[in-house]
């Protein structure tokens, strides 16, 4: 079969949802046009003109940077229809109306290219309804493409076939979806709500129920709901706001209109306090108040019986939080069950009822167990789905346990579980997930997992509890591995050796520091490259500062030279190495991860990357090279374009370093000099690694030679008065406080190469020698050791 590739999109309506979608596309370098209606007044392309500009001011920000607002081409549907003939994907995303989509079909259809997919972003209406009208060609290459809102953020997509969708043209939208746009995609059931919504919502609709039952307030229940159960940490309600109360309302109606003879269908009603919320336009996070409002810097929330906000900040109780902590997944929902505090109970109650709601409708909504999980974890940020916790606790006592509850009258349908649940092969296995497959109801049997060639790059592919498949930490071949650090190599890859962290946010201690030296030393003997990844969570959140207290203590600011230079040469030894390093860079890059990322020989970068030299936090500047990287990245630019000033490129680099600027995506790092031509940028999280080790092996086989040792010149004093009058300026402005302008001072003369002539050229020795001294320096000052402290004890930066 010919490779089917989507070069370009189109996405058919700019609300925010559509524009969202568009974003996104322009984020993974596809050229994407967005429609909507022409506008009544002004130019035509008005409306979409409009909602481009939106998106540059949006937070959480759609953009990956501002100005890929660019590559999104504006046009109407009266004017340009003409410009689909270029278009391999068509997304329609218009208001959540029948009749309101049919009509936008019959003006499109007829100019559809024959080649093009054709899908609907709809969060709920029926694909197949949806079609009617369509001749059999176009109902062939038509399908429901369901983003989660914000579709940059939230990885998943729900993939919705009709009876009449070509099985070729699911598996090339799900490519696409994978690895260009970076998505998780399920396959859900042509029902109402699909997977996510259905299940979510209920779940949402059950807490409230239950919340209410119990008598608990609303930041109660997010405290329990949130972090504490392995959810976002929003919990319930604040998540509700940022959904949208207007978007969870119209998720509800669905569920009503559509699902009449749902056993659960009683508790589908929009509840009083959220339909009185919807009168007073109080619409959650984007009209300022919902079921909690900020007043200044204070959170209040809705108290019902008072009909009025009151401080927010209530927590579960210390008893239940003992519980939510304990490891083992039966004795954890044994005791809340049993447990006689109503906050536990509630617990207990709220995942009773998601237990059997989904054991009820599988069969109706999902192909297989494992899509209702993944559709929670992807869509609702839960660390592990309803299915995988069941079977954690163990199958048949929570089975027990739901089947009295039923008995009892405590649950919200006295609808009893399916056959399929305690007896025959799920029973036998423990659960509805196996190294076989997941449990498929409609079948009666475990389904595999589904294989596309788009998933053999993800090294460790995602995989449910109970399915089996490789653990990244302890997968391949050790080669080395102790308390901080393991180099190995993955299945199959003998080539290239990988360093992977095992320290807390895989900080940069002495240990690894160490184990880096023996990384490189063993990918230069016996390997062609070594790749630096982390099998999960940050790339690094910096230097152990924790680690170094104890060196402080005893020797002082002078005991911490040695190990400093240590750190310095641990990354002069990647950047010199005689195979290529290549950083693997996923979330949070900071300080002495963005110096361990820049000093490698390549990057390949997740979409989303949170890249910076942070140190000025705890009152320190860069130390491990980060400066030095500035100065010398900075002449190189210069030296690329001669008739420029070395200043230009200078002041962006200190700059960043003083004000502790982090990027807000990868594409942003690229644009803020930490990302450099030929590094990479990956759009889904699980590809990294099988970048990361093509591009080493890409570059090995290239004939790799480290860069040579060269001098370069500086900006010298001339240079240093110049920014510390723009120093003076944000001081004095009461931008940044007194010890923030100097420790921006001291970033400064280190860049800047110090007390010398402008234009002296200089080595690396000599900027991080520089380095040394200021970062060793600081570490006697009162400020800088308040700030230190503060960190230490609250984890948070201190503003002095």
């Amino acid at each position: 079969m010919s490779r089917f590739v989507i070069r370009k999109v189109a996405v058919l309506g700019a609300g925010v949802m559509g524009a969202q979608i568009a974003a996104h596309c322009a984020n993974a370098g596809v050229p994407v046009v967005l429609f909507d209606l022409p506008a009544k007044e002004g130019p035509r392309n008005g409306i979409v003109d409009k909602a481009i500009a939106s998106l540059k001011k949006l937070n959480p920000a759609p953009l990956g940077a501002a100005d890929l607002a660019d590559r999104i081409e504006p046009a109407n549907y009266e004017d340009h229809l003409d410009r689909l003939a270029g278009c391999d994907l068509v997304i329609e995303a218009v208001a959540e109306r029948m009749d309101i989509k049919h009509g936008l079909y019959k003006q499109v259809a007829p100019v559809l290219p024959a080649h093009a997919i054709f899908a609907t972003n709809t969060s709920g209406l029926s694909i197949t309804a949806l079609s009617e009208g369509f001749d059999a060609d176009l109902r062939a290459r038509f399908c429901g493409v369901h983003f989660f809102n914000p579709p940059r953020y939230m990885p998943l997509v729900e993939l919705i076939p009709t009876a009449d969708t070509r099985p070729d043209i699911l598996d090339e939208l799900e490519t696409f979806l994978t690895t260009t746009l970076g998505k998780s995609v399920v396959r859900a059931k042509d029902t109402p709500n699909f997977i996510g919504n259905r299940v979510g919502i209920f779940g949402m609709l059950a807490t409230m129920v239950e919340a209410e039952k119990f008598g608990l307030s609303y930041d109660v229940v997010d405290d329990l709901t949130g972090a504490r159960m392995g959810r976002a940490k929003s919990g319930t309600f604040r998540t509700a706001d940022v959904v949208g109360l207007d978007t969870m309302a119209h998720v509800i109606r669905t569920m009503q209109d559509k699902l009449p003879d749902d056993p659960f269908a009683a508790h589908f009603a929009t509840p009083p306090v959220l339909a009185g919320l919807l009168d007073k336009k109080a619409l959650g996070q984007k009209t300022g108040a919902g079921f909690y409002r900020k007043q200044g810097k204070d959170i209040l929330r809705l108290d019902p019986a008072k009909g009025e906000y009151v401080p927010a900040g209530g927590k579960a109780d210390e008893l239940v939080g003992r519980i939510l902590k304990v490891k083992d997944a039966g004795e954890r929902l044994q005791k809340l069950r049993e447990s006689g505090n109503p906050q536990a109970q509630f617990v207990w109650a709220i995942l009773r009822d998601t237990f059997h709601y989904i054991a009820v409708h599988l069969a109706d909504i999902a192909p297989t167990a494992r899509d209702v999980d993944q559709a929670l974890r992807w869509g609702f940020g839960q660390q592990q789905g309803p299915f995988e916790l069941w079977q954690q606790a163990g199958w048949a006592r929570v089975a027990g346990w739901i089947a009295e509850d039923i008995a009892a009258g405590k649950t919200l349908a006295d609808t009893p579980l399916p056959d399929w649940v305690a007896s025959g092969p799920v029973a036998e296995r423990g659960g509805v997930h196996t190294p076989e497959g997941s449990w498929n109801p409609r079948e009666g049997r475990f389904e595999p997992v589904r294989e596309l060639p788009v998933y053999a790059r993800q090294v460790f592919r995602e995989r449910l509890a109970g399915e089996g498949g490789e653990n990244p930490a302890t997968a391949g071949a050790t080669v080395h591995e102790d308390d901080a650090i393991r180099l190995w190599t993955a299945p199959g890859e003998e080539r290239v050796l990988i360093a992977s962290f095992k320290t807390k946010m895989h900080t940069i201690g002495q240990a690894i520091v160490a184990g880096l030296h023996k990384a490189v030393g063993l990918a230069e003997s016996d390997y062609d490259g070594l790749v630096i990844w982390q099998t999960e969570g940050a790339f690094s959140a910096g230097a152990d500062l924790e680690s170094m207290l104890p060196v402080f203590m005893s020797g002082g600011a002078k005991a911490i030279e040695p190990e400093e230079r240590k750190l310095q040469q641990a990354m002069l030894r990647l950047r010199y190495a005689n195979v290529p390093v290549v950083a693997a860079v996923a979330g949070l890059a900071l300080g002495g991860g963005c110096e361990l990322a820049m000093y490698s020989a390549r990057r390949v970068a997740s979409l989303e990357s949170y890249i910076g030299l942070v140190e000025v936090g705890v009152g320190l500047v860069p130390g491990a090279g980060g400066l030095t990287y500035g100065a010398r990245r900075a002449a190189e630019l210069h030296q690329a374009a001669p008739d420029s000033d070395l200043l230009q490129f200078l002041k962006r680099f200190v700059l960043q370093a003083a004000t502790a600027e982090v990027s807000k995506s990868a594409i942003q790092a690229e644009r803020m000099g930490y990302l450099q031509q030929g590094d990479v940028i990956v759009m889904h999280p699980r590809e990294l690694l099988h970048v990361a080790l093509g591009q080493a092996r890409a570059m090995a086989d290239a004939g790799y030679r480290p860069p040579a040792r060269e001098r370069f010149p500086v900006a010298g004093r001339d240079g240093l008065a110049t920014i510390t009058a723009q120093l003076v300026n944000m001081r004095d402005g009461g931008f940044i406080s007194a010890h923030d302008f100097h420790l921006g001072r001291s970033i400064a003369e280190v860049m800047c190469g110090g007390d010398v002539d402008p234009g002296s050229v200089v080595d690396e020795a000599w900027v991080m020698g520089l380095e040394r001294r200021v970062f060793v320096s600081l570490l006697d000052h009162p400020k800088t050791q308040e700030r230190v402290m503060g960190m230490l004890q609250t984890g948070k930066p201190v503003r002095n």
